[in-house]
């Protein structure tokens, strides 16, 4: 099963080393693929490089792509991620 839904990235210093490594973390917990795309480039959301390489400052819009047998639990999880500001402000 293939889902993706779109994030806007709201905690004030965007998306940093510490948020990145919450992200693969969560990610890889689960076995379905976690892809991040933003403007056109998809990076695999296991990989904290990855996910840093986007370069998401505040306000970016990102969609978040599961691929797999857990793909709609993989995505509310990173989705209550994003929710949370990723427990940041």
């Amino acid at each position: 099963m293939e889902l993706g839904r779109h994030f806007v990235v709201a905690n004030e210093k965007g998306i940093h080393a510490r948020v990145a490594a919450r992200i693969t973390e969560v990610a890889q917990r689960f076995r379905s693929e976690i892809w991040l795309e933003k403007d056109g480039n998809r990076v695999n959301g296991k990989s904290v490089l990855d996910v840093l390489s986007l370069a998401c400052p505040r306000g970016t819009d990102v969609r978040v792509v599961a691929i797999g047998p857990d793909a709609k639990d993989a995505l509310d999880a990173i989705a209550d991620l994003f929710r949370k500001k990723f427990g940041e402000t």
